[in-house]
């Protein structure tokens, strides 16, 4: 019990290291305070113009009126069609990865969302992993420019000169934010993008938050290891009496009980026994008068009888004998 103890202590420090590992990472990796993060929205990307009411949604298809046709997304096929309003016909498509021949489903990019800007359209695609690019496409869905991540996306929205993408983490959520003015694809693609990663606590961090030094966590492993070796030793006696009991229960199901002898006094008894008796000599002179008396001669006589081959042992031979000379 001591050692289970120990081995839980143990545990739930290599688990509170971890999440200090994990929280270390994130605060090197540049995620600065919410002040800071305003500060650089208006200095570089127009996090300002964020309207309070914008939601984030995956758009599968849109009507591009400067081109008088729909985009539509294929996901299975790893495509985003450009269709003719008056012809309802694909006119052009652009394939956001190559599916052929390849088994790392989790790293192919799909496409996921679809916006327009004027006679130009824009693109998410994303994969499942860790991977991510906003592409720009013209009216003849040829990339114009790009824009990747390191993170998978699943929506965007175009407000004003700005572009946000967001996305999620292995330990959180991310937006981004990138320069989107029309007919300036340099900056897009190049330009200073405004990202910011919110990480969500984990549970071991709310822990360790309520409880730093560990004594609950402990108490509670503790007290968990000895109810469970408590219920095992309840549950091993009650098995071993239940056993107990059904065997001595089929033991007595297989004896018979002993028969009860009538109470008598003696004289009964000594009355019994001379009945008993004249009985027997009453019998055995019975059987004496049932046979005459004879004397004990035995008579030996010889019989002959005349040969017959109904005896003859040769007859009954194979014949293959009977004709070998």
């Amino acid at each position: 019990m001591l050692l289970a103890g120990l081995f839980s202590m143990l545990m739930l420090a290599a688990t509170a290291q971890s999440a200090d590992a994990v929280a270390g990472a994130t605060k090197a990796a540049g995620h600065g305070q919410p002040q800071q993060a305003a500060a650089e929205a208006h200095a570089g990307c127009p996090m300002h113009s964020l309207t309070p009411s914008m939601d984030f949604n995956s758009v599968k298809m849109c009507y591009v009126p400067d081109l008088g046709a729909f985009v539509a997304i294929d996901s299975v096929e790893c495509c985003v069609h450009l269709v003719s309003v008056e012809t309802m016909d694909t006119v052009a498509c652009f394939k956001t990865d190559n599916t052929h021949k390849r088994h790392d489903l989790k790293n192919i990019l799909r496409p996921v969302s679809v916006s327009a800007m004027g006679e130009y359209v824009i693109v998410l695609a994303s994969a499942v992993n860790d991977t991510a690019y906003v592409a720009i496409l013209d009216g003849n869905m040829k990339e114009v420019a790009r824009r990747a991540f390191q993170s998978p996306m699943y929506a965007m929205r175009r407000d004003g000169g700005a572009l946000t993408v967001v996305g999620s983490n292995p330990y959180g959520y991310d937006i981004n934010i990138l320069p989107l003015h029309r007919l300036d694809f340099e900056q897009f693609a190049n330009g200073e993008i405004l990202s910011r990663h919110y990480r969500v606590a984990k549970q071991s961090e709310k822990i360790k938050q309520s409880d730093p030094v560990g004594i609950g966590l402990t108490a509670v492993a503790v007290a968990v290891v000895f109810i469970a070796l408590v219920c095992i030793a309840l549950l091993i006696s009650g098995s071993g009496k239940l056993i107990a009991r059904s065997e001595e229960k089929s033991k007595n199901k297989g004896k018979k009980a002993p028969a009860i002898k009538p109470v008598s006094d003696g004289s009964s008894a000594h009355a019994d026994d001379e009945v008993f008796a004249a009985i027997a000599a009453a019998i055995h002179l019975y059987n004496d008068e049932l046979h005459d008396e004879e004397d004990a001669v035995i008579t030996i006589q010889k019989v002959e009888r005349e040969w017959t081959p109904w005896n003859a042992k040769y007859y009954n031979m194979n014949q293959y004998f009977n004709n070998r000379k």
